[in-house]
């Protein structure tokens, strides 16, 4: 009985292979029924191999459960690494310590409202330039993940949507079927996809996937608008590049975020420490069978901190540990972050709690507690510990690690008093000030970053009066003076009113001869990125009442300032520096508490580096400082805000930085260091403020 039994194997075997091999030498019968379903799947199995082998063509795919490169198993192991927190001239230097941390893919967003600042003005030049980045990974030998949007979240302002959208009337539902926003996505795909199609992979370059939305399941579950991104995404890209969605680790996130079937693979990612084998078995279910290799799309090495929070850290080998347990049963990966970068100018988004008065910004630090630094620095725990994994699961060998790059302290430097804002208004042409019954939100006005200073009259009482704002978005510092200009007369600062503890501050009897002058300096900082209450227009978005009564008749003036990538036409940060040498004494505003407040005013100092000393990175420490923005050589290095923390010090790249002489520029919203001296150090501190815990535990 065993002999016919193996006599009858070997036959079957026998025909089996002949029948393979006939179909394998003569494709043309391929298409011929096999004897058995088991025939037919070792057939197919017989025959990607083969094709596999064989491949004279760039393709990747995923097949069998496993990503395929040019025929053969592909274990990606990625890294985000966002072009736009990074200058330019650094781009090569923070992928290289990618390589060496072991990475083989880049994934990066691409925030629209970086790129179309204004409605068909197209920005692809400097910090922007998206495709010199890609081309730059694959000179590199990095393949690229390329996360389109149009939402990202990132933490950068609005998810990545471009402010103006929040100008347009009646309100465009944004991450929906709402036909006036599939057109602007129409319109902003049809110039970005076509830009990037060059670059796919199947057409010589590094791209390899292209994600749609992103985390749309912790959203909503609007499948139309889903299948409409993806429809948008294949006619210009083609029907070979995978496509791809990221959803959290969840039934209910996978249910509403990813599409079914063969068009779109699902992505999963989940807090680290997870046991993630139990997540990639569900991830299968939203992925057609053979279609779902497993991939953490973001393995956390981080985590974001919010302004007035401590710095959030993670343990380097419980990192490390959780990214082995994925890497050792052939799981694919992308840390996030990688490197995290600088939120420079005003790109930070934010988060709410409960509701939008909990009010989180982010910032002006990416550094995300990532195992290359927003510095770049490589000589860590975490790089150490993250590299040792990869190198024991990767399956190239890994280049050697570069030095951390130079750091210099450049010392202490004066700045002088170079301009109050309020004397500024003068110089302001008439065209750009807005008149109003009420107040307008900012977007309506057409600025999407900076301050407003909104101005009004009241009649004083005797006793006093009340002010109250029901809606403000996000700070705003009041101001009353008996001169209707402000420039010139006694200005009074009365008090701080914040999104996230809205109270009614009391307005003194200013004794003037006729109606007491309001100002009220609104400024935006970040908008919401994540969750229900994204929708965030800045400024004051309600009536204003005076003991009750609403306040009519307001002029309105925006103050700008320069961005990332748009100069405006306000531009006193650069005029300060210039025209104003040095400010004749201005009395300073009264106080109501036992401090003096400066108020809002300019600061300007210099600082040189020889020519025989090299220009190199730096920090500058804003300790005894309250609250503002730096500018260093006109560009905007962001918000600093010490007295909140955890943030001391900005990074200073050096790119941004010249032989000869440097200008910092400091916008002061309250009082500076009280000797007027800032100091320009070779380390980070993120020890400033009153350091509660960290939002994030693992």
């Amino acid at each position: 009985m065993a002999r016919k039994r193996s006599s009858k194997t070997t036959l079957i075997f026998f025909v089996l292979f002949s029948v393979i091999a006939f179909v394998a030498f003569f494709p043309v019968f391929a298409s011929l029924p096999s004897l058995s379903s088991h025939s037919h799947d070792l057939h197919l199995h017989l025959r990607r191999h083969q094709g596999r082998e064989k491949i004279d063509v760039r393709k990747f795919e995923i097949a069998e459960d496993m990503f395929w490169k040019d025929g053969k198993p592909f274990q990606l192991i990625g890294g985000d690494l966002h072009y736009f927190r990074v200058l330019p001239e650094y781009w090569e230097d923070r992928l290289l310590r990618a390589k060496a941390l072991g990475l083989n893919t880049i994934q990066t967003y691409i925030p629209w409202n970086l790129h179309e600042p204004e409605p068909g003005k197209l920005v692809f030049e400097g910090i922007a330039d998206l495709l010199s980045f890609l081309t730059l990974c694959q000179k590199l030998s990095l393949l690229v993940m390329l996360r389109a949007g149009p939402y990202i979240c990132a933490e950068w302002d609005l998810g990545g949507f471009p402010a103006w959208l929040l100008a347009i009337e009646p309100d465009v539902r944004l991450r929906s079927s709402d036909p006036a926003y599939l057109r602007m996505v129409e319109g902003w795909w049809g110039i970005l996809l076509p830009k990037v199609a060059p670059l796919l992979y199947g057409n010589g370059g590094p791209i390899i996937m292209v994600q749609i939305e992103n985390e749309f399941g912790s959203y909503g579950d609007d499948k139309a608008y889903l299948s409409y991104l993806m429809k948008l995404a294949r006619e210009h890209l083609g029907e070979d590049i995978i496509l791809y969605t990221t959803d959290g680790g969840s039934r209910e996130a996978l249910e509403k975020g990813t599409i079914r079937g063969d068009d779109v693979f699902s992505a999963v990612d989940f807090t680290t420490g997870d046991d993630p084998w139990p997540i990639f078995k569900l991830q299968k279910e939203f992925n057609s069978p053979g279609k779902s290799p497993a991939l953490s799309s973001e393995f956390y090495t981080g985590w974001l901190t919010h302004w007035g929070e401590k710095m959030a850290r993670t343990d380097a080998d419980f990192t490390a540990a959780a990214l082995e347990k994925i890497l050792s049963q052939n799981g694919s990966v992308v840390l996030y972050m990688a490197h995290g970068g600088t939120n420079f100018g005003f790109y930070n988004g934010a988060n709410t709690g409960a509701n939008e008065s909990d009010y989180k910004p982010d910032l002006t630090s990416y550094d995300y507690d990532a195992p290359i630094t927003e510095s770049g620095d490589v000589d860590n725990a975490k790089f150490k510990a993250i590299r040792r994994v990869v190198e024991k699961y990767g399956s190239v060998s890994l280049p050697s690690v570069p030095f951390n790059n130079k750091k210099t302290g450049y010392g202490s430097f004066q700045l002088t008093k170079t301009a109050f804002l309020f004397d500024l208004l003068d110089g302001i042409d008439s065209a750009q000030i807005v008149e109003a019954e009420n107040p307008t939100a900012m977007e309506y006005l057409y600025q999407m970053f900076g301050f407003l200073l909104y101005v009004s009259q009241y009649a004083s009482k005797t006793g006093g009066s009340k002010l109250f704002i029901p809606k403000v978005h996000d700070r705003a510092q009041v101001f009353i003076s008996c001169s209707p200009k402000a420039n010139g007369g006694q200005v009074l600062y009365v008090g701080t009113i914040e999104r996230w503890s809205n109270q009614a501050i009391d307005l003194p009897n200013a004794k003037c001869v006729s109606n007491t002058s309001l100002f009220i300096l609104v400024e935006n900082m970040g908008r919401v990125n994540y969750g229900p209450y994204m929708f965030d227009r800045k400024g004051i978005l309600s009536s204003v009442y005076v003991d009750g009564r609403v306040l009519k008749g307001w002029k309105m003036i925006s103050i700008p300032f320069n961005n990332l990538n748009k100069v405006p036409k306000f531009n006193s940060v650069i005029q300060v520096s210039s025209e104003f040498p040095k400010l004749s004494a201005h009395k300073k505003l009264e106080h109501n508490s036992e401090d003096v407040l400066e108020g809002p005013s300019f600061y300007t100092g210099h600082f040189s580096i020889g020519k025989t000393s090299e220009v190199a990175d730096t920090y500058i420490s804003l300790r005894g400082w309250r609250k503002g923005i730096a500018f260093v050589n006109e560009f905007n290095v962001g918000r600093y805000w010490p007295i909140s923390g955890p943030q001391c010090n900005l990074y200073i790249p050096a790119p941004i930085l010249r032989h000869g002489e440097n200008v910092l520029v400091i916008f002061e919203l309250e009082s500076p260091n009280s000797e007027l001296v800032v100091d320009s150090v070779d380390q980070p501190d993120f020890m400033c403020g009153s350091r509660k815990s960290s939002v994030h535990q693992l």
